[in-house]
């Protein structure tokens, strides 16, 4: 399972290398409506982003920025996705340590 994970994480690195500059360069849907609507210039920035506009900041090539800008939001991804998993694992073996326990119990009695 390790080189699975391992090797879906290289693909995935690559490829958002590669593909990130041919994004669209077009507003997203939800932009686009509310540029259509004329509403998008009284939106109010909560947060800073940290990747505005898939970019990153300070890099002045542009598909070169988008390009880091995708590996850096594949690692993000990835890394959540690993402790979601890991979490899930850990919760599960305490539920197996539980029923056998009950189990266990539930024979002796």
């Amino acid at each position: 399972m390790r080189n699975f994970v391992i090797g879906a994480l290289i693909v995935s690195v690559i490829l958002a290398l590669f593909l990130s500059p041919f994004a669209s360069k077009y507003p997203d849907g939800l932009e686009k409506v509310a540029e259509d609507k004329k509403f998008l210039s009284e939106g109010q920035e909560t947060w800073k982003a940290p990747l505005p506009d898939y970019t990153v900041p300070g890099v002045k090539h542009e598909g070169l920025s988008t390009s880091v800008a995708g590996v850096i939001g594949t690692l993000i991804t990835f890394f959540i996705a690993i402790i979601i998993a890991f979490l899930l694992k850990k919760k599960g073996k305490l539920q197996k340590k539980e029923e056998h326990a009950d189990t266990v119990s539930d024979d002796s009695g």
